[in-house]
């Protein structure tokens, strides 16, 4: 017979039954120390990602991802597409840290922090809980035949899911479109908001449809990011994780009797009570080994060491720790590997960091006119530009003009000479720049041009200015 160990169970996952349909799960409502304190993390991460499109700085929402006009506000600050720059960066900052995060602690980002996690288990299937009870009532109501109970609860259920899924997409459409303009959906009504409200009624049937039936199907089938935890663990990552050594011992698991002295028979701490199993929102055996479908949620270390201390043995069957903890007793380490991501997450930090105190509020360019030559105008030459003026704040510039820095000469505008470019706005136009011919080093010359509001420099850039070649 081959000794290598039953891994059968990875063949299928824990929400598909034999023939392949659909299997729900009914999760026993955890309690302990570590859902409680999850609740307190996900309740003020609740409260944050509510408010986040609702916060402004100077005039800016603090956060907004306004993709159909390419527009972002990341704590605060605008980002405009000449930005994307550094938007890209942000995202790159973004994930080495989750990819870090996950060498060293595994996926404790989903269980703790992923808004997926926390609208379920935080929200949903704590009104399920209190509607339909707990996992053993879940169970035999859905059994049950359509009778006056099952109808109401059913729709009292539904009905505040739907109500809770609507909200939520408010909150979203804010982040995607801004909380003015949901507040103005909401002034104004569906028919002259008709884009903005249809995608509202979108994104609440998304939702319903995620946390109603998808639930935990979208961390298996739908996130990259599970996916990624088999290239990213290692036997040095912390993880939820069953301890096999302690559990087993030398003749497995069995049932808890008292009578017993389970250091002399050889018998492991696990009693194979199967709560662990019966507490799990993804319907995993934690003692199976790291699976694809954890979350490390923790509700299994809750119930563990519940039944642990019912029956007089040492709590942290389950628990965070490495394989090489539990298998080796070797001490967390930081890695060459771990070294290196950090590394990488510092350079980009810092280049990041570095963009930004580089970047203006106002983005001037000022390009020649293409296919147009340099004209005489007597002693100087002429030269004929288009400009465009990006104002990425809240403030309108009233007093806008150019000025040569560094080079004697004149700036003419086509139109007005000072002009206004308001908040968020934009402004293109044409401009000639002359200057005397004995001024000119070469027929291609660098020019620095400021542009002022007032007396105010908020920008510099450069270009060329072509003139005569000399012959000398």
């Amino acid at each position: 017979m081959s000794n290598l160990p039953d891994e059968t169970f990875r063949d299928t996952i824990g929400t598909i039954d034999e023939g392949g349909k659909r299997k729900f799960i009914f999760p026993k409502k955890p309690s302990g120390k570590f859902y409680e304190y999850r609740k307190i993390v996900s309740y003020v991460l609740l409260a944050i990602l509510i408010a986040n499109p609702f916060i402004k700085i100077n005039g800016n929402q603090f956060m907004m991802f306004n993709i159909m006009e390419r527009r972002f506000n990341i704590f605060g600050f605008p980002f405009w597409p000449q930005d994307f720059y550094l938007f890209v960066i942000s995202m790159l900052v973004g994930v080495v840290f989750v990819i870090l995060f996950t060498v060293v602690f595994g996926r404790i980002f989903c269980g703790w922090i992923c808004p997926q996690t926390i609208f379920l288990e935080m929200v949903f299937r704590r009104i399920e809980y209190w509607i339909d009870g707990d996992r053993g009532a879940q169970s035999r109501l859905a059994r049950q035949e359509w009778n006056a109970e099952k109808i109401r609860k059913r729709l009292t259920k539904w009905f505040v899911f739907f109500l809770i899924s609507f909200g939520i997409a408010n909150v979203f459409l804010a982040y995607l479109v801004g909380s003015d303009t949901l507040f103005l959906m909401m002034e104004q009504g569906p028919i002259e908001q008709a884009g903005n409200f249809t995608a509202l009624l979108i994104f609440t049937g998304v939702f319903y449809f995620v946390f109603v039936w998808f639930r935990e199907q979208v961390c298996i089938i739908a996130c990259p990011y599970g996916r990624l935890q088999g290239v990213l663990l290692d036997n040095k990552s912390i993880n939820v994780a069953y301890d096999f050594v302690r559990g087993e011992k030398e003749q497995g698991r069995a049932k808890f009797n008292k009578k017993e002295d389970r250091a002399l028979t050889g018998k492991g701490d696990c009693i194979d009570c199967h709560q662990c199993v019966h507490v799990c929102p993804m319907g995993i055996d934690i003692r199976n080994g790291t699976q694809l479908e954890c979350t490390n949620c923790t509700a299994c270390i809750d119930e563990c060491d519940s039944i642990m201390e019912s029956v007089g043995l040492p709590k942290g069957l389950i628990r965070y720790a490495s394989e090489d903890e539990i298998e080796k007793k070797e001490p967390f380490k930081f890695t060459t590997r771990m070294k290196g991501y950090t590394a990488v997450l510092f350079i980009l930090l810092s280049v990041f960091v570095g963009m930004l105190f580089l970047r203006t509020n106002v983005e001037a360019i000022i390009l020649r006119l293409p296919g147009q030559l340099f004209q005489h105008k007597g002693d100087k030459i002429s030269n004929v530009y288009t400009y465009k003026i990006v104002n990425k704040t809240m403030k309108d510039y009233s007093d806008i003009h150019f000025e040569l820095i560094d080079q004697k000469g004149e700036i003419s505008k086509v139109g007005e000479q000072h002009f206004k470019v308001a908040k968020e706005g934009i402004s293109q136009g044409t401009i000639f720049i002359e200057i005397n011919e004995v001024l000119l080093e070469s027929d291609k010359t660098k020019v620095k041009i400021g542009v002022y509001n007032g007396k105010e420099l908020l920008e510099t850039t450069t270009t060329n200015f072509l003139g005569p070649r000399s012959f000398n």
